[in-house]
């Protein structure tokens, strides 16, 4: 997506912004500054003065949240930016960086040297004041913003380091992610609890541990762990286990993770793999027989697989891949003469 202006989309926020684009230079960080301060504000985070060599060529689009006093952004940087040396401006708050692609270049607190957080790592540090950064170019990266209270005596003047797939960081940004798709539709007391949510698992991210006592992290973990499982269905060493050992907490977390969303870890495997499994036999070359199917998506056997199918979809799985191939059939099938749509015939019109 790109654009000359800000373009907003309730409190999420999407906008967009490309200063090549014609007519739109120099106006692109203007544009862009307009836009975030808009949906964010300069109480939540303000943005710095920008190096003048790389406001002629600023072409940046994102997606922003504001979460009570936190924000979260989805940045994609096509062009490399640059802060002025010395930002200026006290404000206290607590910022997490993950990079996705590219590097972000953060300019250290007195007396300690500059951080460059690469791709596949994230950064979360406390700020008393802005400071000096830059981005490269073709950078995509997640920032978020909260607010210092709980956070600063667990962080104090450490700066925190790691890879961004790390368990506690895939539950900070599955959180993250629902929240962008949530928060138009959250009332006061939904978005209070989305960033108190945010803040319980920064401290996670921070002490290396997920807290299994915290009851809100609950749709988080859930998420995370339904990703995982849904990219490795047909591997036969999914289980709860594998889940739980990926996702750095215990069984019985996990577990009470998705019980308190109204779910079974075991349930939602078998589920997405009968699903998966339908769709297979519903296509319309290269079949798998039933038991190469059980097989491939670890069923003890065909007649286990059956059972299974029948009891979810009401049908065997050779029944419903009968009824799939004669309604294709039928789809593909021409139209009779007398029910052919009315049109002109071959004398009409002559």
């Amino acid at each position: 997506m790109h654009g000359t202006g800000a373009e907003a989309d309730g409190a999420r926020g999407v906008f967009a912004v490309d200063s090549t684009a014609p007519g739109s230079a120099p106006r692109g960080l203007d544009e862009f500054r307009r836009g975030w301060e808009t949906q964010v504000g300069d109480e939540v985070f303000q943005l710095p003065a920008f190096s003048p060599d790389t406001i002629g060529d600023f072409r940046v689009k994102g997606t922003v949240a504001k979460v009570h006093g936190a924000a979260i952004a989805d940045l994609h940087a096509a062009s490399a930016t640059r802060t002025a040396d010395v930002p200026g401006g006290d404000q206290d708050l607590v910022a997490m960086y993950v990079v996705r692609r590219g590097a972000w270049t953060l300019g250290g607190p007195p007396g300690h040297g500059d951080q460059t957080v690469s791709a596949g790592q994230f950064l979360v540090r406390h700020l008393g004041r802005l400071t000096a950064f830059e981005t490269s170019a073709h950078l995509t990266a997640k920032f978020l913003v909260l607010p210092p209270g709980e956070l600063t005596p667990l962080l104090g003047n450490r700066v925190v380091t790691g890879p961004a797939d790390s368990a506690e960081m895939r539950l900070l940004t599955a959180m993250a992610d629902m929240i962008h798709t949530t928060v138009a539709d959250l009332g006061p007391a939904g978005v209070a609890a989305a960033q108190a949510t945010l803040v319980e698992l920064t401290k996670a991210v921070a002490k290396g541990r997920f807290d299994d006592v915290e009851p809100r992290l609950a749709p988080a973990l859930t998420r995370a762990a339904k990703d995982i499982a849904d990219r490795r269905l047909a591997d036969p060493d999914l289980s709860p286990a594998m889940l739980a050992r990926e996702l750095n907490v215990s069984v019985r977390t996990l577990h009470r993770a998705f019980a308190a969303v109204g779910e079974q870890v075991t349930t939602y495997i078998r589920h997405r793999r009968l699903h998966e499994a339908r769709l297979a036999l519903a296509a319309p070359s290269g079949r798998l027989s039933i038991s190469e199917l059980a097989a491939h998506w670890q069923f003890a056997d065909g007649s286990h697989f059956t059972r299974a199918f029948k009891k979810h979809y009401g049908q065997t799985p050779t029944e419903y891949a009968r009824s799939a191939a004669e309604a294709a059939e039928a789809a593909a099938a021409p139209l009779p003469p007398n029910r052919r749509p009315p049109g002109r015939g071959p004398a009409e019109g002559a």
